[in-house]
Order: structure tokens, then C-alpha cells, then sequence
């Protein structure tokens, strides 16, 4: 299943996609309900609503799909990031694509090699950006602002210290993340990642949510981008260092992971900055990131 957060006149709404390719409006066709999850309009909170409210959610989708509901389907509205306002950071990955190593390496004449744990940082709900919003260049603080496609996973269950043997018991869906990254504040900083990371506009996210089961294998997906229809990263997720339940196993050692978190899995090869000449976003690009079997995440940039 699909699930979206639209803006309807001005506003976020939950949304399921039904088979015809309209949008369901969760809180309206579920108004006659006491659920509160599906009721509150907020797709963080029916994902924190379990079981439960997925079964009461699949329960009214089944409605929509049989001609009832009407007043909640809507043919065409915007969409926000599935999570708009994230209640924490976006946990992020590095470096868990041997080719972008290898890339890195030749670009900056080192030699970094695999870790032997996954490396994390995290974006800002700040950085969010929406389907087809903008990526923002700030010109007075970054000449190198590039991009990373990645594949996200959406935490359903909360947990700590999770085993990997359950780990993909507590993955709600997954998403598309752009890891946009000023390349030169990174470097200014210390080579660390936060900050060169972490600027407003910096993290396209969507455009929605597909649910775990209509995933056949998130660790056999085709994984590209595109800048102005030139392809610039073509990968497969099978090619990731430390797989997903690795990831989570890891970052969950004594950190409690909560429903609605984002973990961005790392991105290929074909960055930017390890072109030769570097290839940098500017203002009027138009970029595309795909992953199948969830869709396309497209953005323009512009000068902030």
C-alpha cells in the first residue's frame, strides 16, 4: 500500500492510494470510527498506531475500493513529505556502497576503505523538502552542493538493542531520500557530516510510503538519479556493505528507535563531486530520484 500526507487546503492530511490512483483521506473515511490513529489525520501517528490501525486502515481502504466513501477520495491534491515534521532527526548512512567508496577515494586521493561499522549521522527535520519542492542553494555558504539518491526505511515497531533475526519486524515501509550535501562545508568543517549535511532544503523525501509487504525485496532494487535527464547514479540496493537489519541492529545498541524514524541506507556511485570534471546542482536543475517499486522522487533547485 501507498500512504501519503497530502495538503489539502493548506493542511496535511493521511492518505491511502486506492487502485484507481486516487488518494483516500484516512481521517475523513474513518470519521465514524473511534480510532484515533486513522482519526488524527497524521500518518506518524497511524504509523505508531500498529497493527491495529493498519488492519482498521485496510478495513476502509476495502470500503473506498467498493464504491463507499466518496466524500473522503480525492482525485488530485500536492503532496508533503510522508512525515512532514519528523519528531526527531533522519538517521543517515555512509559509505555503505563500495563503488561510492571507491569513487571518493580517487576524487580525494585517499584511502578510506570499509568500516567496520556502519557509519551514521543524522539531517534535521529542518532539511525536509517535499515531492516536487525545492532544493535550496544558499550561494554565500556553499559552491558544491551535490546529491545522493538513497532508499529509506520507515520504523513501525520501537525498539532497542533490536537483533537483526527481527529486525525487519520493526520496518513499517519505505521511502525515497535525496542525501543533497554541500560538499565544501563538509570539508570545512572537519570532513564530519551534520553540517555539510544539514542545511535547510537539503533532504527531498518521498513521495510516499510503500508498506513492507508490497516490498517483494528492498535489498534487490534498482536505485538511480537522474540531473536534468542525464543518468548519474544507476545501482542496485544489493550492492549495500551493511544490510538492513544490520543497520538497525547497530544503530539501535542502546538507542531506541520509535515509530515514524527515518533511516536513509546510503547512497552508489556517481555523486557529483567524484566527477571529473565535478558536477555540482546550480539554480534550474531538475532532479529525479527512482527507486522501483516505490516510484519517482522529483525536485527542482533553486537559489535560496
Amino acid at each position: 500500500m501507498r500512504l501519503a500526507t497530502l495538503s489539502i487546503k493548506g493542511k496535511p492530511a493521511a492518505a491511502a492510494q486506492l487502485s484507481s490512483g486516487a488518494w483516500l483521506n484516512i481521517a475523513l473515511a474513518a470519521s465514524g470510527q473511534k480510532n484515533e490513529a486513522l482519526a488524527s489525520g497524521c500518518l506518524q501517528s497511524l504509523i505508531a498506531g500498529g497493527p491495529d490501525a493498519m488492519a482498521a486502515l485496510n478495513a476502509i481502504v476495502a470500503q473506498a475500493e467498493n464504491g463507499q466513501l466518496a466524500d473522503a477520495v480525492v482525485a488530485d491534491a500536492s503532496l508533503m513529505a510522508p512525515i512532514p515534521a519528523p519528531r526527531k532527526n533522519i538517521f543517515c548512512v555512509g559509505r555503505n556502497y563500495r563503488e561510492h567508496i571507491a569513487e571518493g577515494e580517487k576524487a580525494q586521493n585517499i584511502k578510506v576503505g570499509v568500516t567496520e561499522h556502519p557509519v551514521f549521522f543524522t539531517k534535521p527535520p529542518t532539511s525536509i523538502v517535499p515531492p516536487e519542492g525545492d532544493i535550496l542553494v544558499f550561494q554565500e555558504v556553499s559552491e558544491a552542493v551535490d546529491y545522493e539518491v538513497e532508499l529509506a526505511v520507515v520504523i513501525g515497531k520501537p525498539g532497542r538493542n533490536i537483533a537483526k533475526a527481527s529486525a525487519f519486524d520493526h520496518v513499517f515501509g519505505y521511502t525515497i531520500l535525496n542525501d543533497i550535501t554541500a560538499r565544501d562545508v563538509q570539508r570545512r568543517h572537519g570532513g564530519q557530516y551534520f553540517k555539510g549535511k544539514g542545511l535547510d532544503g537539503s533532504c527531498p523525501v518521498g513521495p510516499w510510503i510503500v508498506t513492507a509487504d508490497a516490498i517483494s525485496d528492498p535489498h534487490k532494487l534498482s536505485i538511480g538519479l537522474t540531473v536534468n535527464g542525464e543518468q548519474r547514479q544507476n545501482g542496485n540496493t544489493s550492492d549495500m556493505i551493511f544490510d538492513i537489519p544490520t543497520l538497525i541492529a547497530s544503530l539501535s545498541e542502546g538507542l531506541t528507535l520509535e515509530p515514524g524514524d527515518i533511516i536513509a541506507t546510503g547512497t552508489p556511485s556517481g555523486v557529483g563531486y567524484a566527477m571529473d570534471p565535478p558536477h555540482f546542482l546550480k539554480a534550474g536543475d531538475e532532479v529525479i530520484c527512482e527507486v522501483t517499486e516505490i516510484g519517482q522522487l522529483r525536485n527542482t533547485v533553486r537559489n535560496a
